[in-house]
C-alpha cells in the first residue's frame, strides 16, 4: 500500500492506495506550528491498522515549516523513506516556465495527473486557498498559468476590511442577484469566481490558439465548478492520484 500526503495552505490531505484504488482519504486543517510528534499522533489515529500494510510513501508540500515534520512522521510510521516531490522528480511533464523550481508541487502534481487521465491540451483549475489555472499541452509541456486569490480569501478580506459586511460561509446562492447582504456576498464570491475562471479560460485559449479541456479540482470545485460555462470534468482526488502516478514513475 502507498501512503500519500499533500500539505496545502488550508488543509493536509492524506490518502492510502491499494494498487490503483484510493482506499481511504482524510483532510486535516493545516497548522504550521505542528511538530513531528503531533503529526505522528494524527496520522496514526487516521490511518490506523493500514499503516502495517504501507510499503511506500510520497509527500508534496507548499508549506515549508511543515515539510520536515511530515517527512519525519512518515518515516517513523511507515518505516520507509518517502518520496518528496520537488526539483529533479520525474513527473512525465516538461516544465516550460522561466524558473521551473518555483512552481508549486501541488500544481505540477495536479497537471501530471490530469495529463494522464484526460489526454489533450488542458487547463487544470484548482479551487483552493488560491485558485490556480495550469496549462498543459497535448504533448506534455507545462506552460505555466494563473494564480488568483480563492473565494475563502475573498470572504476573509471582505469581513476584515468592510466593517458592515458579515463573514459568510461559501454556498451556492439561489440567484445571481442577492436579496440581502449574505446572498450578495455569496453571489460575488461564487458566481463571480466562476465568471472569472470562464473569462480566463477564454483568454488562455486565445493565446494557445486552440481549444482546451477544463478539469477542476480542489475543495471548492463542487461549489464553483457547476456554475462555470466551460467544464469537462471535476476530479476531487486529482492530487492524490497525481502523487501515486509520480511515485510509481520514480520508484526504484
Amino acid at each position: 500500500m502507498l501512503l500519500a500526503v499533500d500539505i496545502g495552505n488550508t488543509n493536509i490531505v492524506c490518502g492510502v492506495f491499494d494498487g490503483e484504488r484510493l482506499v481511504h482519504s482524510w483532510r486535516l486543517s493545516t497548522r504550521r506550528e505542528m511538530t513531528a510528534d503531533e503529526v505522528v499522533v494524527l496520522l496514526r489515529a487516521m490511518v490506523g491498522e493500514l499503516l502495517e500494510k504501507v510499503d511506500g510513501a510520497v509527500v508534496a508540500s507548499v508549506v515549508p515549516p511543515l515539510t520536515a515534520p511530515v517527512l519525519a512522521a512518515t518515516r517513523e510510521l511507515a518505516g520507509v523513506e518517502p518520496l518528496e516531490i520537488g526539483p529533479g522528480v520525474r513527473t512525465g511533464l516538461r516544465i516550460r516556465t522561466d524558473n521551473p523550481q518555483e512552481v508549486g508541487a501541488d500544481r505540477v502534481i495536479n497537471a501530471a495527473a490530469a495529463h494522464q487521465l484526460h489526454p489533450g491540451t488542458m487547463i487544470v483549475v484548482d479551487f483552493g486557498t488560491a485558485t490556480t489555472l495550469d496549462v498543459v499541452t497535448a504533448d506534455g509541456d507545462y506552460l505555466g498559468g494563473v494564480i488568483c486569490p480563492g473565494p475563502k480569501l475573498g470572504a476573509e478580506a471582505l469581513s476584515a476590511r468592510a466593517a458592515r459586511l458579515p463573514r459568510v460561509d461559501l454556498q451556492t446562492p439561489p440567484r445571481v442577484i442577492g436579496r440581502n447582504s449574505v446572498e450578495a456576498i455569496r453571489s460575488g464570491l461564487v458566481h463571480g469566481h466562476a465568471a472569472m475562471v470562464d473569462g480566463l479560460v477564454k483568454r488562455i485559449e486565445a493565446e494557445l490558439e486552440t481549444p482546451a479541456k477544463v478539469i477542476a479540482t480542489g475543495g471548492l470545485a463542487t461549489v464553483v465548478g457547476p456554475l462555470m460555462e466551460r467544464l469537462d470534468a471535476i476530479e476531487p482526488d486529482l492530487t492524490m492520484v497525481g502523487l501515486r502516478l509520480v511515485y510509481l514513475r520514480n520508484r526504484r
